[in-house]
């Protein structure tokens, strides 16, 4: 065995075996992989192993989309099958909702040139004769859905890394990995250790055994999770081809072919957790005992869609353990708090993403980025508030709830509370709705009405509405305690920050700037405001959310001795006051004047609100008159009591995030992960300006070079027809692929009603199309005339922003 890799990766399931093969394919053929057992021990082994392209994520579709095509390829390179069926899949909507998702994912697939549309019913029967159609609202057809053997998939990736150059060490149980001085790893084994930059933990079932050694904590709980296969079908036998498989989703199972029988399996209400408190390290191919009980209400849905199903004897039984994270997603890429950390953790459809997956995994260890943002997965979207008991009740929900559609905007109340401020109570107790971001609870809006999901315009459109005309007409109090806030303090802060971010950081004291944050690529992996409070001290603030992803960032840059750079995001809380009446309402609680010309826009000072010290900054991510003000946590409930108290008679009151969206939408302004991420360019999004490449900065090089290039795309703000949208009841939300004249020329990222511009608004990039221009966005998967926009609506030339 090697005594040193260039990496070492952790597990032979399919996942390591697929991030062990693409980092050969990327270059690096001096790594190893470290298996307990057998290849494939663990869930690989009995995993029913379906694959399918679409995905609600655009990004998570392209990369299922190309580990599809990748194991024929794989088949070609090594000479190892993988048993790739591939007899398509047919989609079936039984309510308006999957209707509305399926018609969705079928535009996005015509704008991404991927094979997946509507068929008839004459049609569906003719390639699914066993199937009762009835009832079905639509059906959609994958060509290219099916399933591969799971052992021949990861001996094929393992075949093919060691082609390449790789080892691949069974039997071989790591016993601890050990970081360096230097940042480098020993991994630890009875069979010798290994020197290394870059540890890899892909351990499956054992993921969290294998983080423990590296003190890391990971939100991962197992589950059983079963399916049968029957015996011989007579119906199925007789047939001269293989039968396409069955998404019937809103049935809550799946089914396949198997043999001359077919394999169901179910997600049931039912859940049973194991291995709460470590996975058995002598575990490997066992499985549990049969439960058929347990998901006998999904069963005899199958069986009413499939009759066939309940002729048949059943020949076995797979019940076998899963490993999930809290939102079923992988727990994937490096540990920010670590230096050659990565990790690639409980993985649910390894076989629709294991290619995708490895290949992304190989680009960030050998390029330092992926091609695609894929934070959707990145492991940084939870920190250490997401504990055992929240890991376990959000898995017992995905779960139970695994084919339940996720909503743009939805809440899953599962788990919480996690994290609360000192208002919380007093927002619940004045009618607030509450959202969870990045474990905090915040206001989504005011107003005793349920918090349902859909694609459709919900009930609490309209008091989402009342908050927006509050506000443009008068006031409101928007909590932006969730934003993420740092201090950077020392005589070389205005050096480092300078060469972390891409502007120039402000001179003079009381100033603010915004600036990007670039990435590997020469992307936008961040937006920041930057306030100079002091010669020696800058408060920054940027999107709570992502506040462990810039970590890594910020830890490329080393800090000077006598420098510091600390996050005040639990210190500090944060109200964001806005509206024409703003300045009124707060020169009631202050002796300071906030006239234009004694604080005008992009400025702070430190003042007194009502007798609560507060860091004041003259902006606003509404786009309008407005003041962002930030205290002691510990003087937050005192400085919001003042607030509401001092603006009830002049008509003022709270309002909640999903206003937010609209008022800043209305203005055209981008957010973080939606508008902006690593994928666009400065140019593209209207952030080249602010970057100042005479001077020195992260990812200079990168960002210079992709300024030399014609912009790709734009962002654009569009105005969806009335008419179309009073039909349809429904706005863009993000994601709708945009077309003009059948031609797909970009997508939707951000969408909302501008109440007070009586418009219903879409934020986008598209290619080819200019201001003035008709196109059409796919809004639940049907053409809405879109006229795009040559400036916001609201307040187009800032007059009311910088009054």
């Amino acid at each position: 065995m090697r005594t040193h890799a260039q990496a070492v990766v952790i597990g032979g399931g399919v996942i390591g075996c697929s991030i062990l093969y693409h980092l050969t394919k990327l270059g690096w053929t001096d790594v190893v992989l470290l298996e307990r057992d057998e290849l494939t021990s663990g869930s690989t082994w009995h995993a029913a192993a379906n694959i399918h392209g679409l995905h609600d994520s655009t990004n998570i579709s392209r990369i299922q989309h190309y580990t599809m095509g990748l194991y024929k390829e794989l088949e070609q390179e090594t000479g190892q099958g993988c048993g790739v069926f591939q007899p398509g899949s047919l989609y079936l909507a039984q309510t308006e909702a999957r209707e509305h998702q399926l018609r969705l994912q079928a535009a996005k697939a015509k704008l991404y040139g991927m094979n997946f549309h509507e068929v008839s019913r004459d049609e569906a029967e003719r390639l699914h004769p066993l199937v009762d159609y009835d009832g079905i609202r639509c059906i959609m057809w994958e060509p290219d859905g099916g399933n591969v053997d799971p052992s021949g998939v990861t001996n094929a990736y393992a075949a093919g890394a060691r082609q390449n150059g790789a080892e691949i060490v069974r039997f071989c149980p790591v016993t601890g990995t050990e970081q360096q001085a230097d940042g480098t790893w020993i991994v630890r084994t009875d069979k010798g250790d290994i020197a290394t930059p870059w540890v890899v933990n892909a351990a499956g079932l054992w993921g969290r055994e294998v983080a423990a050694l590296a003190g890391i904590a990971l939100p991962l709980q197992p589950t059983e999770h079963q399916y049968f296969v029957t015996e011989t079908i007579a119906e199925v036998a007789a047939l001269d081809r293989r039968l396409p498989s069955v998404a019937d989703r809103d049935g809550e199972y799946y089914l396949r072919q198997e043999g001359q029988g077919l394999l169901v399996g179910a997600y049931e209400k039912d859940v049973r957790f194991w291995a709460e408190d470590g996975t058995p390290q002598g575990f490997g191919h066992e499985l549990f005992a049969d439960d058929l009980e347990r998901i006998e209400d999904n069963m005899m849905r199958a069986i009413d869609r499939v009759p066939v199903v309940g002729t048949a004897g059943i020949k076995r039984v797979i019940n076998g353990p899963m490993i999930w994270s809290p939102d079923s997603n992988v727990l994937f890429g490096p540990v920010p708090e670590l230096q050659g950390y990565f990790c690639c953790n409980g993985i649910i459809p390894g076989f629709s993403q294991s290619g995708g997956m490895g290949l992304l995994a190989a680009q960030w260890i050998i390029e330092g980025e992926t091609q695609y943002d894929m934070f959707a997965w990145d492991m940084a979207r939870f920190g250490t508030w997401a504990g055992k008991t929240f890991t376990k009740a959000r898995v017992g929900d995905q779960y139970a709830h695994r084919f339940k559609i996720h909503f743009p905007g939805e809440e899953r109340v599962a788990g919480r509370p996690v994290r609360t401020r000192p208002v919380h109570d007093m927002q619940v107790a004045m009618g607030a709705r509450m959202g969870l971001n990045y474990g905090w609870e915040h206001p989504l809006y005011f107003a005793d009405v349920a918090d349902t999901a859909g694609f459709t315009r919900q009930p609490w459109f309209d008091a989402v509405g009342t908050e927006c005309h509050m506000l443009r007409d008068r006031a409101g109090i928007i909590d932006i305690s969730n934003f993420a806030k740092y201090v950077c303090k020392g005589p070389g802060a205005e050096d480092w920050l300078n060469a972390v971010f891409a502007n120039r950081m402000p001179r003079v004291v009381g100033r603010s700037c915004l600036t990007p944050l670039i990435g590997k690529r020469g992307g936008i992996a961040g937006d920041f405001t930057v306030t100079r409070l002091a010669e020696d001290e800058f408060w920054i603030i940027g999107s709570g959310m992502a506040e462990r992803y810039h970590t890594r960032f910020f830890k490329q840059v080393p800090l000077p001795d006598d420098t510091t750079f600390e996050s005040r995001t639990e210190d500090i809380c944060g109200f964001n006051v806005a509206g024409p009446e703003s300045r009124a309402l707060l020169q009631r609680m202050t002796n300071v004047s906030l006239g234009t010309e004694d604080f005008p826009f992009m400025r702070s000072q430190r003042i007194e609100l009502a007798g609560v010290d507060v860091l004041a900054l003259r902006v606003s991510f509404t786009g309008d008159l407005g003041w962002e003000l930030h205290c002691r946590t510990a003087d937050q409930l005192r400085l919001y009591t003042a607030l509401i108290d001092h603006g009830a008679d002049m008509g003022i009151g709270p309002v909640g995030s999903r206003a937010l969206m609209s008022l800043r939408v209305e203005k055209g302004y981008g957010s973080w992960s939606r508008e902006y991420s690593p994928e666009y360019w400065p140019q593209e999004v209207g952030l080249d300006r602010l970057i100042k490449l005479d001077k020195a900065f992260l990812n200079k090089d990168a960002v210079a070079e992709v300024l030399t290039h014609a912009k790709r795309e734009s962002l654009v703000l569009l105005h969806l027809d009335d008419a179309d949208t009073a039909a349809s009841g429904a706005d863009a939300t993000g994601g709708e692929p945009i077309f003009d004249n059948g031609a797909g020329i970009g997508r939707v990222t951000s969408g909302a009603y501008g109440y007070t511009v009586g418009m219903s608004l879409a934020l986008g990039y598209v290619t080819d199309a200019r201001p003035g221009d008709t196109v059409e966005v796919m809004v639940l998967g049907r053409p809405h005339k879109a006229k795009i926009l040559e400036k916001p609506p609201f307040d187009p030339d800032g007059v009311r922003l910088r009054g």
